[in-house]
């Protein structure tokens, strides 16, 4: 690899294998240097396999809310390269999308492995020039430029680098952490990482019978002391310890703040689709209906049927008990048992199983035009070194897209 380049691109996953095509699309010659075995890790196990590309939220200035603080920063970034860009990035490679709940994006064949051969069909259109297994071990710096970097195979040199090495959720995937020390190594104010949307753990045993029920749209409710502090809807996934789904990961960081203040509840409406009052009326109708029918059987066909075991534990009823030997009270804490099935929190998992990690490079030590590095002109920082909060939902792979894009074109 004694060969000169234009731009060296370190971590090859979503923003880093975008800058690098994007770069050397417009004529740079570009090495991309990844340490593990293949390209995008990560991004081939993202959204369960399945890969949630980005929203579909076509303007850009309702879309960037979704960033928290970091809003004000990335608008020049986003003005480069939006949804609508990023949409017809992979249109026109070949990959087919579709829209599901709340605007995200998947591939139409729902494979994550599609998205990443189609990004890998991308780096070999434009010639980038791709080292696997290759361990970057320092970044050199010398009178405020970048010089090299030292890796397994001697030091490399060239005229620009991108750092896309990523956060440290999932460090199984190869997202270590790298880059932030680095970073830390060459004056840039790195926020420490900690873990931001992660599924959760209960200490409700009966959650392992019911792994893999989901519930889409639902009303998810967080107590303390019994008095409720935040409410919330999205989907909800039942997990063999406890909780995830894009409506628990997008509260998990609330969840985790307060729980060092006392015990959490979460309380999970089990039937979105009717009102309280829409439930009250058919637990009226069961008597006159299904009299002689055992309760388990009837909640079976309203609720998912994994749930009616927990649910009926929750309101203290005997599944093989008839439904005309229920009493009144006992119909009211049925309904408020299906409205609000509880599960008390344990703990936060950790890094090692989090979508997303909060923490980063400071993004006033950015130029968001360009991705470059205000410190040295020639280095460029991308993805998820940045300090960026953002939900579930296509957002952070979306800031992958679009800042790897921007600095690919400004190298």
């Amino acid at each position: 690899m004694n060969q000169a380049f234009d731009v060296i691109v370190i971590g090859g996953g979503p923003a880093g294998m975008m800058a690098a095509g994007v770069a050397a699309e417009r004529g740079q010659k570009v090495l991309l240097l990844e340490k593990n075995s293949n390209l995008g890790k990560k991004l081939r196990i993202t959204g369960g396999g399945r890969c949630n590309i980005t929203n579909n939220t076509p303007d850009t200035r309702q879309l960037l809310k979704k960033y928290g603080e970091a809003e004000q920063f990335l608008f020049s970034a986003f003005s480069q390269h939006d949804v609508e860009a990023t949409l017809k990035f992979f249109h026109t490679l070949g990959l087919a999308t579709k829209v599901e709940a709340e605007n995200r994006v998947f591939p139409e064949s729902e494979r994550a492995e599609d998205v990443a051969h189609t990004l890998e069909q991308f780096l070999k259109q434009t010639k980038v020039t791709v080292k696997t297994n290759v361990t970057v071990k320092k970044i050199l710096s010398e009178s405020g430029q970048i010089t090299g970097v030292r890796t397994s195979e001697g030091i490399l040199t060239a005229k620009a680098y991108i750092l896309a090495t990523g956060g440290t959720s999932r460090p199984d995937t190869g997202s270590t952490g790298d880059g932030y020390t680095w970073l830390r190594e060459i004056g840039h104010s790195v926020t420490t990482p900690t873990a931001s949307l992660v599924p959760i753990k209960v200490k409700d045993k009966w959650v392992e019978s019911v792994a893999g029920v989901s519930i889409q749209d639902t009303q998810i409710s967080l107590y303390q002391n019994s008095e409720a502090f935040l409410k919330t809807t999205g989907k909800v996934l039942f997990t063999h310890n406890g909780l995830s789904g894009p409506g628990i990961l997008n509260i998990s960081q609330h969840i985790g703040d307060t729980l060092t203040h006392g015990p959490v509840e979460i309380r999970i409406n089990t039937l979105p689709t009717h009102n309280e009052e829409a439930v009250l009326e058919f637990m009226r109708a069961l008597h006159t209906d299904h009299a002689n029918k055992m309760i388990k059987n009837i909640l079976a066909d309203l609720v998912p049927k994994g749930l009616v075991g927990p649910i009926l534990a929750q309101a203290s009823i005997l599944p093989d008990r008839l439904v005309n030997t229920i009493t009144r009270q006992e119909r009211h804490a049925l309904i408020q048992a299906i409205r609000g099935l509880t599960l008390h929190v344990h703990r936060l998992l950790g890094l090692e199983k989090a979508i997303i990690a909060s923490g980063g490079v400071a993004l006033t030590e950015i130029d968001f035009k360009t991705m470059r590095s205000r410190h040295y002109p020639n280095l460029y920082i991308v993805g998820d070194l940045l300090d960026i909060n953002r939900p579930s939902g296509g957002y952070s792979l979306q800031l992958c897209w679009t800042t790897g894009f921007v600095a690919g074109s400004n190298t």
